[in-house]
């Protein structure tokens, strides 16, 4: 995924995020120069020979071809990691967001905004879903699709069997779940499964792992899946820290 192997971020909160997670994998930086100044700060963070292009903000929406309000973006350079070393090199009490078919780029960005801020080890997705570093991913992640450690599973390699092969507890999210999760008591290690919203997880998924689900008011059976990944991390995240 993605071009050459580069990626493309855009505004501040984003970019302080990028230089403090991959300061050396900053390519470039475009800036609309009414901008350039406020930035001086955050640049000077940079490696020294990151360049720093200004431009005109009619330039800048010329380029992009829309009127980018933030007048920042960054170019990356992606560095794709193995799944089953991010597996490997997880602590001994581990939280872990799996993910099956998410291929909407607003999903994907809140779920990893919310695997950073309940302190989730890593995000392993399946080959079905979309790109975390899709630009609108990253946006709507805060910046947090720069942060979490993520891998891709290869087609045809089994996202439930990779996270039970690697000691952890896997949990499939599902409004019909045998579990409800106020009652969930989470294991030093376990991986929570998010699928996409409509089909949802597969039945396979479902039948191999424990199912949890969320209680909601009568005849609404229904969430978005990055509000639930909410709930369900900062469940977890609590109850582990107890």
């Amino acid at each position: 995924m993605g071009r050459d192997g580069l990626f493309v971020a855009e505004g501040r909160v984003v970019l302080e995020k990028a230089v403090r997670a991959i300061p050396d994998r900053l390519v470039s930086l475009l800036v609309a120069e009414k901008r350039l100044e406020g930035l001086a700060g955050l640049a000077a963070d940079l490696p020294p020979d990151t360049p720093v292009y200004a431009a005109s903000q009619a330039v800048m929406d010329a380029i992009v071809g829309f009127p980018i309000h933030r007048g920042l973006l960054a170019l990356g350079r992606r560095a794709e990691r193995n799944p089953a070393e991010l597996l490997a090199a997880l602590p001994a009490r581990a939280l872990v967001v799996g993910l099956s078919a998410i291929a909407n780029h607003d999903n994907m960005g809140g779920i990893f905004r919310n695997a950073a801020a309940f302190g989730a080890d890593a995000v392993l997705l399946d080959a079905d879903c979309c790109d975390p570093l899709y630009r609108k991913a990253i946006r709507v992640s805060v910046g947090a699709a720069l942060a979490v450690p993520f891998a891709r599973l290869p087609r045809g390699v089994d996202l439930v069997s990779s996270l039970g092969g690697a000691g952890l507890d896997v949990v499939a999210l599902s409004p019909r779940g045998a579990v409800e999760l106020a009652d969930l008591v989470p294991p030093a290690r376990v991986a929570a499964v998010f699928g996409a919203e409509g089909p949802g997880l597969a039945s396979g998924v479902l039948a191999r792992t424990r199912t949890v689900r969320i209680a909601m008011a009568g005849g609404f059976d229904s969430l978005n899946v990055a509000t639930t990944s909410g709930i369900v991390l900062h469940h977890l995240a609590r109850r582990a820290a107890i």
